[in-house]
């Protein structure tokens, strides 16, 4: 697999010179893939739009032969309009489609297991985050993280009529398919006949609000055999829809980047500008009774003033049992400077203890070469975590020297519902020779600071209403 990664990814450098862009490159790859899997399956589609069409084409007439396809299939109904909605092509040069062309038309895609057709996309992707610093790494969460999140929410469809799993902020997918790859592992692959088309169908949604990554997550998700419901669209500033999910699975975009204005959704208890606490409200909203959810956030989240009234609200709804604090340098090497978490709740109980499993202090930072994200970062969380995927396994509170720890509401309501509690020594950060690299303190100050100014944001809007209402 690696194989074909490096060699699709080759092909990216030249084309870089033919003023094709790392995601302009992934993003005609992926209807070129699709072209050719349809061609393996015998897929149905318009007429004029076959692989072997546009193989025998060259020169200037493929790149006339191409555009005319993708005209046609931006006009096709269903899975197909919605893959190749608002494509262009961006090829200038005949010979650099031609050589993409041979590359993909060597390999049986459908003949490969789900896995490593997956594996093939996602490399392309990962490789384009990372040497790309305006790649497809702003819509990706590192797959060791999402695959522990995963194994510990067990998102179970098997025998529930209406079980669906959403991420409302999916980017490419991966949290989606990460849910589908955890129910191929428990069954081994034998899912029961009269599950099969429900499943593949009707179980796995998602929202994104750039049409390249909704796109890329649609492609990806096809490669692994499914046909899922991605809408295009703001998730926290338009409407709520009239639907619930079982098991919701997210890592909301971080910054501030379009929270410049409260939502107005009727449905949001507490007004705040903070793009994530906005998320969190809607996948309180958007759970079904009894469901659960696991979120990403980042460290403000947990002590920002409406922080504290975002999860007081919460807590009443649902009960708030774990808390991951993630090891620095998570997101290395697309946003390393975030410090982050993962918080779990289930809707319809309401919070009696947090459990708090501190993954960060005296942890050696992740890097990029030489200490990259792994499984084993999170081998101990998901032992503490237990076996139930609601967090009601038995547990053990480890004391002031331990990683997971209990407290009661108790103790979250005198702190104001604010959930920045640590007691671990950090040692690490006494040391010289064991502090993160300048790069990485550099972008955890400016995270703080972007922080700052969503809180600041919330003040001017708060004054400016009241300045309204004295008017």
């Amino acid at each position: 697999m690696s194989d074909i990664v490096n060699k699709l990814w080759g092909l990216c450098h030249t084309m870089r010179h033919d003023g094709v862009d790392y995601g302009d490159y992934i993003e005609q790859l992926t209807y070129l893939l699709f072209l050719k899997m349809a061609d393996e399956k015998s897929v149905a589609i318009p007429k004029g739009c076959d692989w072997e069409s546009l193989k025998r084409e060259s020169g200037n007439a493929l790149t006339d032969h191409y555009t005319g396809i993708l005209q046609k299939l931006r006009e096709a109904p269903g899975l197909l309009g919605d893959v190749f909605a608002q494509a262009m092509p961006r090829f200038n040069n005949p010979v650099n489609l031609k050589r993409l062309i041979a590359m993909i038309d060597e390999e049986e895609w459908t003949s490969m297991d789900v896995d490593v057709k997956g594996a093939a996309f996602e490399g392309l992707l990962e490789r384009a985050a990372s040497e790309g610093k305006k790649g497809a790494g702003q819509y990706f969460t590192p797959r060791p993280l999402i695959n522990s999140i995963t194994s510990v929410m067990k998102p179970d469809p098997r025998g529930i009529s209406d079980f669906r799993v959403i991420d409302p902020a999916c980017g490419t997918g991966g949290f989606i398919m990460a849910a589908y790859e955890w129910l191929l592992h428990e069954t081994k692959g034998a899912l029961d006949r009269k599950d099969i088309q429900r499943i593949k169908t009707r179980t796995y949604y998602g929202q994104e609000l750039v049409a390249r990554p909704r796109r890329l997550a649609l492609m990806n998700l096809f490669l692994h055999g499914l046909t899922p419901k991605i809408y295009l669209g703001d998730t926290i500033y338009e409407p709520m829809r009239d639907e619930r999910y079982d098991v919701i699975l997210t890592n909301p975009p971080f910054g501030t980047k379009g929270a410049n204005q409260v939502p107005e959704r009727e449905d949001f208890t507490i007004a705040t500008s903070n793009k994530q606490l906005n998320f969190v409200q809607h996948c309180v909203n958007i759970l079904k009774p009894g469901g659960r959810a696991a979120m990403v956030l980042p460290d403000n989240c947990l002590f920002e003033d409406k922080a504290g009234e975002v999860f007081e609200i919460l807590m009443q709804d649902c009960n708030l049992h774990t808390v991951l604090r993630l090891p620095r340098g998570t997101f290395t090497p697309y946003s390393q400077g975030v410090k982050a978490n993962v918080v779990f709740f289930q809707k319809g109980v309401p919070t009696e203890n947090v459990w708090i499993f501190d993954g960060r202090a005296n942890v050696p930072g992740v890097t990029k070469k030489d200490r990259p994200l792994t499984a084993q970062y999170f081998t101990e969380f998901e032992t503490c975590y237990g076996n139930d995927p609601n967090g009601r396994s038995k547990r053990r509170d480890l004391g002031e020297t331990g990683r997971f720890r209990k407290f009661h509401i108790s103790d979250i309501r005198e702190r104001g519902y604010k959930l920045d509690i640590t007691w671990l020594k950090d040692e690490s950060l006494e040391n010289a020779d064991d502090l993160p690299e300048p790069e990485m303190l550099a972008a955890e100050a400016i995270a703080e600071l972007e922080a700052a100014v969503d809180g600041l944001r919330d003040v001017l809007a708060l004054i400016e209403a009241e300045a309204g209402e004295i008017v």
